[in-house]
């Protein structure tokens, strides 16, 4: 088959026509998303173990490229709620330098799915997967943010096995600090009443609940620092001394073989969760806008951005679904909003960097707390709704929820679909029959002369059993054999296999075997394995 490599940003075919009213769409869409991404992008890089400042690059970078070259109208990149156990177990387990090159190897894994148009293939992970590990990446961020959240005295960072973070928790609980709790549920609060639209007035519409609460405690602090007065809760200033003022150093890591050994399964995860979670966030956005985007050409883009933003500091990102749904709904139609999004970051960053000292930590918390608690499927998680659906679904969907919990992603993926495709086998199985179909012709001694059997659904690997029963079940000195294979949607080796035995055992006793009605894909496998030619053109029928 010959490799067809196509390389096509979205941005060259929105380009045509383009005129003043569209561009003033993307501007108010791009801005708008810009300043949303601002918290999102501090909040996720320090419940990562990053610092704010790499988060905001990640946004930054991450977000010009995957807008610039993507294959979505309003796909908006940057870091992400789902990456954040991921990010933070490699950081915590091998530090931050090896994630920068566990980032760029994802990317090139991410780019390489793209060229070999593999783009379409992750739609085929299950729905029970997709929502047992989303739900599960939910509650192990919700889990990181207990330590800030209640403002808990910990030494380093927490730690990244499931057991030993309750463990941990559980001991700091006596060092629970009031004055963070109080800042962190009033930021709740906050964000949780701004989000109903029966509490919004016209004006809240346009401003993001995660900005309102930041600028809100942001503004407490700054005010209470002017009197000089001490804020009662870290802040970024306190812990990472502040967000700098300039453009971050460009730097190449250093690759040995023996990094890139260890890092490579890190490396499939991030390129996984990444490709899945920008495919999806860019079906949102086709919803919303009426469009269809081309997934390998966004993975493509997902893969350089990867690849790139480790240069500057940053780590994993892909499209964000929250805000390229407020994009796509401010009124942004062409990729120029997300650049647009990018530069909005990067003039915040240049000129407003000293305010966020002030920002607090307990705010930020708060943030993820809500993205937590929006990003789990919870009502596909209740009893009754698992109810309606079989053992097999609630299984997939359960035992990957519980091994993103309590494991990692990779093994509750690695579990998930083996479980799908185990279930999937067994129930290919069961809908395969073979039913004989009875015969009036017979021999002198009283056994049939012809035997005939009538096969339905795929003979392969997972119905061997059935075929073989054919094999075993041949008792008396019948002549012919007739399988009708009208009913037969594909053959696999194994099940060609079982066939070719069959023919040969008929051969030694001095019979025949006849295929009729033979689909496409059957005829294809029997042509090109050479059994069309050994059983005989005479003895495969047309029905």
């Amino acid at each position: 088959m010959e490799f067809d490599f196509r390389f096509r940003p979205k941005l060259l075919d929105t380009l045509h026509g383009y005129n003043r009213g569209t561009f003033v769409q993307d501007l108010s869409a791009g801005v708008l998303v810009g300043v949303l991404a601002l918290p999102l992008a501090m909040a996720f890089a320090i419940a990562s173990g990053m610092s704010p400042a790499a988060g905001i690059w990640t946004a930054i970078v991450a977000g010009f490229l995957i807008s610039l070259l993507g294959g979505s109208r309003v796909q908006i990149g940057g870091p992400t709620g789902a990456f954040i156990p991921i990010v933070y177990a490699i950081v915590a387990n091998l530090g931050v330098y090896d994630l920068l090159i566990a980032t760029m190897m994802s990317g090139i894994l991410l780019f390489a799915f793209g060229a070999l148009r593999l783009g379409t293939m992750i739609r085929f992970i299950p729905c029970g997967v997709v929502i047992g590990f989303t739900s599960g990446i939910a509650v192990v961020i919700f889990l990181s943010q207990i330590k800030d959240f209640l403002g808990l005295t910990i030494p380093g960072n927490l730690p990244g096995e499931f057991f030993a973070r309750i463990n941990a928790l559980y001991d700091a609980l006596p060092s629970l600090h009031l004055p963070t709790v109080a800042v962190s549920v009033a930021s709740l609060t906050v964000l949780i009443a701004w989000n109903r639209k029966s509490l919004r007035v016209r004006w809240m519409r346009r401003l993001p609940g995660p900005l309102a609460v930041l600028i809100l405690f942001t503004a407490v602090n700054t005010l209470l620092d002017l009197f000089g007065l001490a804020y009662p809760t870290d802040t970024i200033g306190s812990r990472f001394g502040g967000i700098p003022q300039s453009l971050p150093d460009f730097g190449l890591p250093v690759l040995t073989l023996g990094t890139l050994g260890k890092l490579f399964a890190p490396a499939i995860t991030i390129a996984l969760l990444g490709a899945i979670e920008s495919l999806l966030s860019a079906r949102v956005a086709d919803g919303i806008i009426d469009d269809r985007h081309d997934p390998n050409q966004e993975l493509m883009a997902q893969g350089i951005a990867n690849f790139i933003v480790p240069l500057f500091g940053g780590f994993a990102a892909t499209g964000a679904i929250a805000r390229t749904a407020t994009n796509a709904r401010s009124g942004g139609t062409t990729p120029v909003a997300g650049i647009i999004h990018a530069l909005t970051l990067l003039a915040i960053v240049l000129l407003l960097a000293p305010l966020a000292s002030h920002i607090p930590l307990a705010t930020l918390s708060a943030i993820v707390v809500v993205v937590a608690l929006n990003m789990g499927d919870w009502h596909a998680l209740a009893p009754r709704e698992l109810a309606r659906y079989p053992n097999t679904y609630r299984a997939i969907l359960l035992g990957t929820f519980f091994v993103t919990v309590i494991f990692d992603l990779t093994l509750a993926v690695e579990i998930g679909m083996g479980l799908a495709s185990l279930f999937f086998i067994y129930r290919m199985s069961d809908l395969t029959r073979v039913e004989p179909i009875p015969l009036e012709t017979q021999q002198e001694d009283g056994g049939l002369r012809i035997l005939a059997y009538r096969i339905f659904g795929s003979i392969f690997f997972g119905a061997a059993n059935k075929l073989e029963n054919l094999l075993l079940a041949q008792d008396g000195h019948h002549e012919v054999m007739i399988l009708d294979l009208d009913k037969v949607i594909n053959i696999d080796t194994t099940g060609l296999n079982i066939l070719q035995s069959l023919h040969r055992n008929l051969q030694k006793r001095g019979a025949l075997l006849i295929l009729c009605s033979l689909n496409k894909q059957p005829n294809s496998i029997l042509r090109r394995s050479g059994f069309r030619a050994d059983i005989g053109a005479e003895n495969i029928c047309p029905n």
